[in-house]
């Protein structure tokens, strides 16, 4: 067939590949694909497909799987995001087009695999253990990846010239000019950029180097002034030596002349402790024959006292014996009184034992009398027992009632433990404000520590502070908690509201600038939540309601206080979001849904379609639909998102658990309500037995103290009738025999008193005649005893005189010792100073006093001489080391000019080099940009900024600067023609103007770039049709030019992402373009094998071919009035 497609065979394909391109691209599990494998072209890759079906996916893949992590993305800081929802593994497989030997032949192909595990790494980090590295198979790691993928292949996947993600796409126009020129030179040449850095360290050293010798040169001049100080000090030191060796040569001297004087003292000594001696001698002589004869006198005196004190004890035990005969006899007079007065008392003690008897009549009279009001015992006993059987009547009758409530009671108090129990629990349950507040502290250490200060200082505050958000805020279910999370973003969940701007100075001022905690606020002053205005009408939002299964609004699906929701509407519009449920799919599916919400209504006069934002759930899975309409086209472009689960509102406790336990407490105070009056009746029924019972006790306790009475009564009639017995038997004694006794008693006690006499004259005898003898022996004594007086004063006054001698002479042998003793440390002091045999010349010069005084003398001029000057023991020391150090210093003085010529001389090499390199590129760079830029109406220049270093002037200065760190490329542009070149900027230029700048800068270095391929993910978003056709088409030629010597000799790989095509593009015909659709997402393909590209051409060319044969047969028959419109 004449149209047949013909496509290069798979090996015609592989010879196009560039060393590092990818041929393979294997995807499971990551982001929105289950399984993808596709195989991108050698040359230009364009991949299209709707927004949210997983263009940028294929981008994110290229990057992670190449080593590249998150941040580069700009998307997520953790690898394990990527993983798709629900699942725990996926999977990258990449595979990189070989190098080439030298014979042409390939080397061996590097398969490289990412496999990222949702359960590894830790659970709070950025996931860097989620991932394992395999390489042709084989385990490898991060380190080898990225060695091989950045030094064999020359693959960077960190620089925004060759990989441009989405997310990253204003960071590149963001650039400055220095920034802008690294990157350049990192994407052109790996030599480049390590040039740039050396010439950067080289110019730093230079400059360092130069500092280093001025101040090295500082340091000497220093070091020579300050050693010119020490030697002056020297040479006092010098001189203070000289006197300090005279000063110890006087010590020397002195010391001798001290030993010569001591000397002379101990000799005096000895002489008047050896004349002590003698007299001591002599007294002691004198002593003995004194002492001899008071010691006879001494016994003569003991004997006499001897005798004298035994006749005193004979004497003092008579009068002891006598007096004890005495004392019997005045004993025996007393008994005999006593008798005669007992006597005497007998008729009075009858008389009184009468009276007594007629006393206890009477009293036992009184107590019979008190007997006859008493009742008969029997009665009382049977009053006792019958009030005894009635209590235990109406105690039966209570334990019936109280068992019959009991149980009652028991089913109540059930009731009442499950009730406190479920109330607790539901209690500890519903504070899910608690929780989030967890969840969020744990996260956000700032926001915790701006909490603690907010509730620890409310009454700083003129009005509340509410917040953090997410605390504030109840969701009506986890459906809406997800939905909710993620269209409100983190910063406003941890943000507190204010309602005056005062409360935000205040706070801002205290947590902000004091404190340095990042803290967000929102400043609500006035609530406007009764003049809401709804996005749709009421007949509309029926409408949606009953034929597109929508629920509400946003903002009807949870609770929060005024000042919270009306902060949520202002910064999120939840009044406007609408809610739905699996219906909204079907409708998405059936109707055009999409147009419908973008229509405006009759009474909104606005031009053009308006913007819109739904979630809704579909098979357990929520989706958000973000409709926006563009400003170039004024179509609308829809995002579609596959919502997580709510981590930071999810509810803390399960719903059903909470309904249970409300259930629980229902159903107990229903059953409390049914049986409570039961029991009331029963304690009624208690109570009136209880008052019976009192009334029964009372009678019984009444009857009991009546019969304690009885017998009290009767326990005393018997002791009176005692009483009353023994008094009649006192009063009947016989009185004459105790008369008679008496009398024999009486004359028996006169019998012993006058045998007492008769002993006591006797006693008295003996007593005359031993004081007779004890008078004789005491004068004895008083005559021996004034002999030993005088004896032993004149003996105490010798032994005084001669203890006083004995004294003298030991205090005179005791100062000879110390003088000896002295003399004999002075001579080894004096020899351990000054040895005699070798001083006794220098002790005897002239210029040495001979005298003690004078040597103190010479002494105190001495030590005067060395105190005036004062001492420094390190000044030699500092001397000898001031010298070394300025000879070092001299040295390195020397070297470090030598070395700063020769830093010079390798800049200048290395300069030379890399700057005329450097201009030829942007000389290149510019006659392309200049070009490209001219093709869509525009003017574009690339220029180097040298920061003022354009001339270099004498290299043998000391001062020249270059700055090459603020070396830089600046990207001027023009897209009026009134206006100038100005430098491109994101305050300057509207976002299409720097995106139409951005591609055609890296359209000029496309040819220079070492990297074997080139990611772009949506540069055309912003731009009007006709920019967009001419970038596409410059993008398209720059691409797919021919090869050159071999199939390899081209500018390598490129992807390019976008989410539309415009009809009718140029050069899309190319062999060298490859078209990568995405066929993902609710209005694609539900499998890849239902789209077949050749059969769609064909299709496409039969249906041109027939539209023409209709248009030229309607033209035909109606006279050719009317042509045929172009397509």
């Amino acid at each position: 067939m004449a149209n047949d497609i013909i496509r290069p065979s798979q090996e015609e394909r592989s010879s196009h590949y560039k060393s590092g391109s990818i041929k393979r691209v294997k995807l499971v599990n990551f982001l929105t694909y289950d399984a993808v494998e596709f195989m991108p072209g050698p040359r230009l890759n364009v991949v299209v497909g709707p927004n949210g079906t997983g263009k940028s996916t294929i981008l994110c893949a290229i990057c992670l799987g190449l080593g590249g992590q998150p941040p580069l993305l700009g998307r997520a800081d953790d690898a394990r995001l990527f993983i798709k929802h629900e699942r725990d593994q996926a999977i990258i497989e990449i595979e990189l087009a070989p190098k080439l030997k030298s014979d042409g032949r390939p080397e061996a192909i590097h398969v490289i695999k990412r496999v990222i595990d949702r359960e590894k790494g830790s659970e709070h980090g950025k996931g860097k253990g989620a991932s394992t590295y395999f390489i042709n198979g084989h385990k490898s790691n991060l380190k080898s990846v990225q060695e091989l993928v950045g030094e064999k292949y020359r693959i960077h996947i960190d620089n925004l010239c060759t990989f441009l993600p989405q997310d990253k796409v204003g960071n590149f126009s963001g650039f400055d000019k220095q920034a802008l020129l690294l990157e350049t030179e990192k994407s052109l040449s790996g030599h480049l950029y390590n040039t740039h850095n050396d010439l950067i360290e080289l110019e730093r050293a230079l400059q360092s180097s130069g500092t280093d010798v001025a101040s090295i040169q500082n340091e000497l001049d220093k070091l020579q002034k300050e050693n010119e100080r020490l030697e002056r000090e020297k040479e006092l030191m010098e001189e203070r030596e000289s006197y300090i060796e005279r000063l110890d040569l006087l010590q020397k001297k002195r010391a001798w002349l001290v030993f010569d004087d001591k000397r002379e003292e101990a000799k005096a000594s000895k002489e008047r402790r050896e004349e002590l001696k003698k007299q001591k001698k002599e007294a002691e002589k004198g002593l003995r024959p004194l002492a001899e004869r008071h010691a006879r006198v001494e016994g003569d005196v003991s004997r006499i006292r001897s005798r004298y004190k035994s006749l005193e004890v004979k004497s003092r035990k008579d009068a002891k014996s006598f007096q004890e005969i005495i004392d019997k006899m005045d004993r025996y007079g007393d008994d005999v009184e006593n008798e005669l007065s007992g006597y005497a008392t007998i008729e009075a003690e009858q008389r009184q034992a009468e009276k007594m008897v007629e006393k206890q009549r009477r009293r036992l009279e009184e107590i019979e009398e008190e007997g006859s009001s008493f009742p008969p015992l029997e009665e009382i006993e049977r009053t006792m027992k019958q009030s005894q059987n009635e209590m235990r009547g109406v105690k039966a009758d209570m334990s019936r009632e109280k068992t019959k409530v009991q149980g009652v009671l028991q089913q109540i108090d059930e009731a009442n433990d499950q009730k406190k129990g479920a109330s607790q629990q539901l209690d500890r349950l519903k504070d899910d404000k608690k929780l989030r507040l967890q969840r969020l502290f744990a996260k956000a250490k700032n926001v915790e520590e701006a909490y603690k200060f907010i509730d620890q200082n409310r009454k700083m505050f003129r009005r509340p502070v509410w917040g953090p958000i997410a605390a504030e805020v109840q969701p009506n279910d986890q459906g809406t908690a997800s939905v909710l999370e993620n269209h409100v973003s983190q910063a406003t969940w941890k943000s507190y509201v204010v309602e005056c701007k005062e409360d935000y100075d205040l706070l801002y001022r205290e947590v902000r600038e004091k404190r340095k905690i990042p803290i967000n606020i929102i400043t609500v002053e006035r609530i406007k939540l009764d003049q809401l205005t709804r996005m749709y009408s009421n007949e509309r939002m029926e409408l949606l309601r009953r034929e597109h299964g929508f629920f509400g609004y946003l903002d009807e699906t949870f609770v929060a206080p005024n000042h919270i929701m009306q902060a949520l509407i202002n910064r999120h519009n939840v009044d406007k979001v609408l809610v739905g449920g699996d219906a909204v799919q079907h409708s998405l599916d059936r109707k055009d849904l999409i147009e419908f919400l973008s229509t405006r209504e009759a009474h909104d006069r606005r031009p053009g379609k308006q913007s819109s934002c739904f979630f809704y759930t579909f098979k357990n899975e929520t989706f958000k639909y973000t409709n926006q309409v563009s400003r170039y086209t004024g179509e609308v472009g829809s995002d579609v998102q596959n919502i997580l689960a709510a981590k930071l509102l999810k509810p803390g406790s399960d719903p059903a658990l909470k309904d249970r336990l409300a259930d629980t407490i229902q159903n107990a105070d229903e059953l409390i309500a049914k049986l409570q009056p039961t029991v009331d009746e029963t304690k009624a029924v208690l109570e009136k037995m209880q008052i019976e019972g009192q009334s029964i006790a009372l009678q019984f306790k009444e009857a009991k103290r009546t019969k304690n009475d009885y017998n009290q009564y009767k326990m005393k009639l018997t002791n009176q009738r005692d009483k009353y017995a023994e008094a009649q038997e006192n009063a009947a004694k016989d009185n004459d025999r105790e008369k008679a006794r008496r009398v024999a008693k009486i004359k028996k006690l006169v019998e012993n008193s006058i045998s007492m006499s008769e002993n006591a004259a006797k006693v008295h005898g003996e007593i005359m005649k031993g004081t007779h003898s004890l008078t004789g022996v005491k004068m004895s004594e008083n005559d021996l005893s004034d002999s030993l007086r005088k004896l032993t004063d004149e003996l105490t006054e010798k032994q005084a005189e001669t203890a006083e001698l004995t004294q003298q002479y030991k205090a005179a042998d005791t100062e000879y010792n110390q003088r000896k003793d002295i003399l004999k440390k002075l001579l080894k002091e004096a020899e351990n100073i000054a040895p005699m045999e070798e001083w006794r010349e220098r002790l005897d010069q002239d210029d040495i006093p001979e005298n003690l005084e004078g040597v103190e003398d010479a002494l105190d001029e001495a030590e005067n001489k060395v105190n005036s000057i004062a001492e420094n023991p390190h000044v030699m020391r500092h001397y000898e080391e001031r010298k070394k150090e300025i000879a070092k210093l001299q040295e390195q003085l020397d070297e470090a000019g030598g070395e700063k010529n020769m830093k010079r001389q390798q800049l200048e090499q290395k300069l030379d080099r890399w700057e005329s390199s450097l201009i030829n590129i942007v000389q290149d760079v510019n006659k392309k940009f200049s070009a490209y830029m001219k093709e869509v109406g525009c003017a574009g220049e690339i220029r180097l900024f040298t920061a003022g270093a354009d001339t270099r002037g004498d290299n043998e200065g000391d001062n020249v600067r270059y700055n090459f760190k603020d070396w830089g490329v600046e990207i001027l542009v023009k897209f009026r023609e009134a206006s100038t070149l100005q430098v491109l900027s994101a305050q300057t230029h509207s976002g299409g103007e720097r995106s139409v700048s951005t591609i055609m800068y890296l359209m000029g270095l496309q040819n220079l770039m070492s990297s074997p391929f080139r990611c772009v993910d949506e540069i055309n978003q912003g731009l009007d049709e006709r920019n967009e056709r001419l970038v596409f088409k410059r993008i398209v030629e720059n691409s797919t030019l021919p090869a050159g010597s071999s199939n390899t000799d081209h500018c390598g790989q490129y992807f390019l992402i976008t989410p539309k095509l415009l009809p009718n593009l140029d050069g899309m015909e190319n062999e060298n373009i490859t078209v990568l659709f995405v066929f993902s997402g609710a209005h694609n393909f539900n499998s890849c094998l239902d789209w077949n590209v050749d059969k769609f051409i064909e299709d496409k060319k039969n249906f041109l071919s027939q539209e023409e044969e209709d248009d030229a047969s309607n033209s035909h028959s109606k006279g050719g009035r009317r042509k045929r419109k172009s397509r």
